[in-house]
């Protein structure tokens, strides 16, 4: 498991160039094996060959979700600098807002696509059920959580690196309180 996040890793700076931007985008990782852990856990499942590996597909994934945000995020991102329309940290909260709103349902897609094509399989008897079982569960809790990380975490995280050195809007009427 530690080589294949190692391999993930590098890969992904091989492709990206940045060391900040291959880490933020490895944070999906760690949400992720959670929501599969949490998942083994409520379903009293041992760590096996099988679970290891649903636990790399579902950090595969998980990083794959999370380029994708990180592609829009950052076109968004340089489109606003070239435009010059990104001085303040509002307006990164609405090139982050319009980043986002693109990749939301082909994110939802790709998670509701593989939930619902192995939840069948968590409730499977025939035979091989007991192995395939242990690769499934790891990806349904995984991609739950990661959904939730890379729809959620990912684009607060972004605004975290990215706003740095932007100024804050200024309120510009001076009265302490409002007309009555």
């Amino acid at each position: 498991m530690p080589l294949a996040v190692f391999l993930i890793f590098f890969m992904l700076f091989m492709h990206r160039g940045s060391i900040t931007e291959t880490l933020v985008v490895m944070v999906s990782v760690p949400f992720s094996l959670m929501g599969a852990v949490w998942l083994l856990w409520l379903l009293d499942y041992n760590l096996s060959v099988a679970v290891w590996v649903g636990m790399i597909a579902v950090a595969g994934l998980a990083v794959e979700l999370g380029l994708l945000m990180m592609v829009y995020l950052d076109i968004a991102y340089r489109d606003s600098l070239a435009t010059q329309h990104l001085t303040t940290r509002e307006d990164l909260n609405e090139v982050i807002q319009n980043g986002a709103g693109q990749r939301i349902r082909p994110m939802l897609m790709t998670g509701m696509a593989l939930f619902v094509g192995l939840v069948p399989i968590l409730w499977s008897t025939g035979s091989g059920a007991d192995v395939m079982k242990r690769i499934a569960a790891p990806m349904v809790g995984g991609v739950i959580s990661a959904l939730v990380m890379v729809l959620i975490v990912f684009p607060a995280v972004f605004a975290i690196w990215r706003g740095r050195g932007l100024r804050r809007v200024q309120d510009t009427d001076n009265t302490p309180y409002p007309p009555a």
